[in-house]
């Protein structure tokens, strides 16, 4: 036997024919199938992966580390790239490296491999988390080796290969596009979806049911938080309650699905420099987002939720781009955990027709004074010293006055506008 490498190994097309490709250049190939919460037949993917030439195929479950330790963590920061992509493949990526390292570790592997493409961020994603894990590794990505790429320049030399090498392929042909399924979503792009002027049609969801065929009646869930942290949901029509952070997700994804959540049509900007248009359903994050969101309007200070909004685009970039361990992410991680203490409490979030939103909550730490908000009652708010405060805020605006002349200090936005 070669040198040994383990391949992050999903039983597709592109890593089976790399598997068998891995083999045939000397390799003792080690068989990698991370389950993050995919629809996947894993007996049968084991058993092809052995069949293609493997000498071991690993697969491990990692659902409830992808919640605990990922999905979590990303709730903190309310992470959400470009203001509307909740990160499922981004999040999966860095724990799914990080298992490959330590099977590497424990088989002795001085090499790894991934199928992720050139053009897209998870090759980023992976060899980044090579890299803070462990820089002496080796690593192997087939579609930027040359030799792989003048063998291998489309789907159809990879059927041919497949066919010629006895692998066994369930599709002959292209799909109009490509799925990313874990638990926290599903991704369809390229293919048909590769024009951003196509209007899918129905067919391509197929996690979440139509927002117009949902149920016409409302879902009433009470979501518990602890430091920030989801510990129980509770369905107040049926009494269903969820505890453990893995059924809970999963309930949230089941009430979230039916209900037609979560759905986003977006281009986004790719790492490497590219727009990509990607279809998302994410039923269960989408619901949690918000109800997170919405208990620490009650629970936490002004100047730490505003210090910390203006650092969550540059979290969900991190993740995006694949920097989940790095000095940088421990430095906001840390921020983030200090700032969700005390979020105590629980929302009540009514689910409906593909729509969430929030409608009661309550903390035991809550800052809200419901008599200093009132309207009706003086609540110990003297009225009279908001003309001091008015006044010290004025002295700059009647300085800038003062040095316009009498100009009118906003003529230039005047146009700015053409009607």
């Amino acid at each position: 036997m070669g040198e040994k490498v383990v391949l992050a190994y999903s039983g597709g097309l592109d890593t089976s024919v790399i598997l068998k490709w891995l083999v045939e250049k000397g390799f003792e190939v080690i068989a990698y199938v991370a389950d993050v919460g995919q629809q996947d037949d894993f007996d049968y993917i084991r058993q092809k992966a052995l069949a293609t030439g493997a000498s071991k195929v690993y697969v491990e479950d990692l659902k409830e580390e992808f919640v605990r330790d990922y999905i979590f963590v990303a709730l903190m920061g309310n992470a959400m790239y470009e203001g509307r992509y909740l990160l499922g493949t981004a999040l999966a990526r860095p724990l799914i490296a990080k298992k490959q390292v330590e099977i590497a570790h424990k088989e002795g592997a001085k090499y790894v491999a991934h199928g992720a493409t050139g053009k897209g961020n998870d090759q980023v994603r992976f060899e980044l988390t090579y890299a803070a894990l462990d820089p002496t590794l080796k690593v192997i990505s087939p579609w930027k080796d040359p030799e792989f790429l003048s063998k291998f320049k489309g789907r159809t030399d990879l059927l041919k290969y497949a066919k010629e090498k006895g692998i066994p392929v369930k599709a002959t042909i292209e799909k109009p596009y490509s799925e990313d399924e874990n638990l926290m979503h599903i991704s369809h792009e390229a293919g048909k979806l590769e024009d951003p002027a196509y209007v899918p049609d129905e067919s391509i969801f197929t996690r979440t049911i139509s927002p117009k065929d949902a149920p016409d009646e409302e879902t009433l869930l009470q979501i518990h938080f602890k430091d920030g942290i989801p510990i129980k949901v509770v369905n107040l029509k049926d009494g269903t309650e969820k505890t453990t952070p893995l059924e809970l997700f999963m309930y949230l994804n089941e009430i979230g699905a039916k209900n037609g959540v979560g759905r986003v049509d977006m281009v986004e900007n790719r790492f490497i420099g590219i727009k990509s248009r990607g279809v998302y359903e994410t039923p269960g994050a989408t619901i949690l987002w918000i109800a997170h969101r919405d208990l620490e309007g009650i629970a936490m200070d002004k100047e730490v939720m505003h210090l910390r909004d203006m650092l969550a685009p540059k979290f969900a970039e991190l993740i995006y781009n694949g920097f989940w361990f790095s000095p940088e992410m421990d430095f906001l991680l840390a921020a983030f955990k200090k700032a969700q203490e005390k979020i105590d409490g629980w929302v009540i979030v009514k689910v409906y027709k593909g729509n969430v939103w929030p409608v009661a909550r309550y903390s035991p730490t809550s800052l809200y004074d419901q008599n200093l908000s009132s309207m009706d009652v003086e609540g110990g708010f003297d009225s009279t010293d908001s003309k001091g405060f008015i006044n010290i805020h004025a002295i700059r605006l009647k300085a800038h006055n003062v040095v316009l002349g009498s100009k009118d200090p906003f003529e230039w936005r005047k146009g700015l506008v053409d009607v």
